[in-house]
Formats: C-alpha cells, sequence, structure tokens
C-alpha cells in the first residue's frame, strides 16, 4: 500500500509541476511571512498535542467530511494545540495544499503539511501556502534524498519531522540531522498500531532532539503513557476527527489531552 501511495503522489505531484514551475513556487515562498518556529514550542514544560485535520485514512476509510477545516483548526488551538498537522495527500487521505492554506490563515501556531514528500518541489509548495514544518518519511526516502531534503527544508525556513518506525529508521534520521524526530506507533506494511514501538524507540533519540508519538493516541490516558516514555509533544488525528464527527467538542478534546500531558505526577519534566 506505501507503494501505491508513493506512486499516486509522484503522478500527482508531475501534473502540479507542469502547471506550476518552480521558480513561481519559489516566488510565493519569498512573498510568504518567515515560518513560525516550532522547536520552542514543542521543547516547553508539559507534552505538547500536534492535533491533525485528516479527512480519510488507509486504515480506516472517510473520518469525516470537514467542510471547514479553518474551523477545525481554530478549535484545536483554542483548546491548546502546539501546532495543526494537515494532510494534504488527495488520494488517500482527501487532503489539499488549499487545506494547508486556509488552515494557516486561521490559527498563529505552527502549522505541518503532512504529506509523502519525495522532492524539493513540495517544500517550496509547502513554504509557499505558509507551513512551518514539513514530515519526511525515513520508509519513503533513500538515505541521500532523506540527508538532501533535511537540508533543503531548513534552508528555506521549514522544520523538517522526520518519521521513523524502526531503530534503523531512527539512527537514518539521527544521521540526517533531524532535530526532531516522530516515531509511527503504526507499521505501515501492515497498518497495525502498537504504542510500545515509541516506547521501545524513544531511547534511541538523544537529549537535545525533540521526540514526537504518532498514531494510536486515542485518550489522555494515551498521552500520559507516552510523556511518561519520554515524548515532548503526540499527533493525533483519527480519534479528534472522528469525535467531532460524532459531535464531540475538538476544542475540549484537545484540552484533555494537553492536560493529560501536563499531569502532575508527570513532574517537571525538563525539556532538552
Amino acid at each position: 500500500m506505501l507503494a501505491e501511495i508513493v506512486a499516486g503522489v509522484r503522478t500527482d505531484l508531475a501534473e502540479r509541476q507542469a502547471r506550476v514551475s518552480l521558480d513561481d513556487l519559489k516566488r510565493r515562498a519569498q512573498r510568504m511571512p518567515p515560518a513560525l518556529d516550532a522547536l520552542p514550542l514543542l521543547r516547553s514544560p508539559g507534552v505538547g498535542v500536534i492535533a491533525e485535520v485528516k479527512r480519510a485514512s488507509p486504515s480506516q476509510g472517510a473520518l469525516a467530511p470537514i467542510d471547514d477545516p479553518a474551523a477545525l483548526a481554530r478549535a484545536y488551538a483554542s483548546g491548546g494545540a502546539a501546532a495543526v498537522s494537515v494532510l494534504t495527500e488527495s488520494r488517500r487521505f482527501g487532503g489539499s495544499l488549499d487545506d494547508l492554506a486556509a488552515v494557516r490563515s486561521a490559527v498563529d501556531v505552527p502549522v505541518l503539511r503532512k504529506d509523502f514528500v519525495v522532492s524539493s518541489y513540495q517544500l517550496w509548495e509547502a513554504r509557499a501556502v505558509g507551513a512551518d514544518l514539513v514530515l519526511l518519511m525515513a520508509s519513503v526516502l533513500e538515505q541521500d534524498a532523506l540527508i538532501c531534503l533535511v537540508e533543503r527544508a531548513e534552508s528555506i525556513g521549514l522544520t523538517p519531522l522526520v518519521e521513523a518506525h524502526t531503530a534503523l529508521e531512527v539512527e537514518r534520521a539521527l544521521l540526517a540531522g533531524a532535530r526532531v524526530v516522530g516515531i509511527n506507533n503504526r507499521d505501515l506494511r501492515t497498518l497495525r498500531v502498537d504504542l510500545s514501538t515509541f516506547v521501545d524507540l524513544a531511547p534511541l533519540i538523544p537529549d537535545g532532539v525533540v521526540r514526537i508519538a504518532e498514531s494510536g493516541i486515542r485518550s489522555p490516558h494515551d498521552v500520559f503513557e507516552m510523556a511518561q516514555a519520554g515524548a515532548d509533544a503526540v499527533l493525533v488525528g483519527t480519534s479528534l476527527v472522528s469525535g467531532s464527527a460524532r459531535g464531540a467538542d475538538p476544542a475540549s478534546a484537545v484540552a484533555e489531552m494537553v492536560a493529560a500531558g501536563s499531569h502532575p505526577a508527570l513532574g517537571h519534566r525538563a525539556r532538552r
């Protein structure tokens, strides 16, 4: 499935490149305000919540229509989200760069472009619509490409969040110079989720590098568990979107997770 998704991403990317030149994208990006620095927020006391705008997923299909991504993002921010993640892949996740642009215009917190990035063109796209962070997946990129995209992202003002699922991918992320490493609890080969993935791999990430737990975080208890294992932040999408589709208040849901990440039982976890 991962190979199929990436193949579709490359096809769609080629179509966009045919419509909009890289030079045009660079001009658009240069007209944007400077990217926000997410690192201070991710390193501040407590465990930050990165709340996601996500219409669908390969594992669960349609989650919610999200007719107004800006309104959802504002609710996340009002609940205390440290950042908002926006899925921009269209075929399996129903997202778009328009969603990201709408979210950027609605919130003051950092915005993450979450997609299957395989080219620096996508980095310029992200910056041109106001992204502050960008996801880079070690499972998708060869090491040379990962190093180049980390360097290019930082050179244009984006903070790369390098995602890993195995010990080898964590090592590759660190060798590429990642300052933010996300541990995906979902095995993209099987789509199964196991929160112990973060517990096992987090100790491999040294002090000074932000640790983010991704996938499978559904409740304040899960946030607390990831905090105990050393998370600086959690990325939460499916549970928030599904809950809002059933009528739950996304702001309250985020606030409960933020509170769990700041529970007194965790002590004063010094950020690195």
